[in-house]
């Protein structure tokens, strides 16, 4: 029977990256970053933001990546959820995100249209800092069990 994409495109790469000496504690923070960056709230910002934080922690790169690229759907969904908890953590009253007015808006002042979504961007940046200190811990511990039993899967293949 042919593998499924998730055995083809996510165990497959995982496990090679063991086989090549990674540790699961090294893929563990790669699979927990991955995750969490890939809901950072600024769109079009998570590959780069991956690229950085997994090159200054000495990250496996493909897997960040990977799971970076999982939460896409979510990353989509939580960027207003976080904009909305910053403000509300602020005291701010809620920006209007109606593509219309969002665009009237910008017509009529860019330099106000920066200056407003700006602080937005950055309460949103607030919450969701907030959110991976309990997010990245919660990835990393429920991830390493899982990546040390593929560690033994891929052990016992090769004997």
């Amino acid at each position: 029977m042919p593998p499924s994409h998730f055995q083809r495109w996510v165990m497959r790469p995982i496990a090679n990256q063991l086989r090549q000496g990674t540790s699961p504690e090294k893929l563990a923070w790669s699979v927990s970053l991955g995750l969490t960056l890939g809901i950072f709230p600024i769109m079009g910002s998570t590959s780069l933001v991956c690229f950085a934080v997994g090159h200054l922690l000495r990250l496996n790169q493909p897997v960040l990546h990977l799971f970076k690229t999982f939460t896409y759907p979510l990353h989509l969904a939580l960027i207003l959820v976080f904009i909305r908890l910053g403000q509300h953590l602020n005291g701010v009253p809620p920006i209007p995100f109606s593509i219309p007015q969002l665009l009237t808006r910008f017509k009529e002042s860019p330099a106000q249209f920066a200056s407003d979504f700006g602080m937005a961007a950055l309460h949103g940046i607030e919450a969701w800092a907030i959110s991976v200190i309990f997010l990245i811990p919660l990835f990393y511990f429920v991830s390493l069990p899982v990546l040390r039993k593929l560690l033994g899967k891929v052990r016992a293949e090769s004997t």
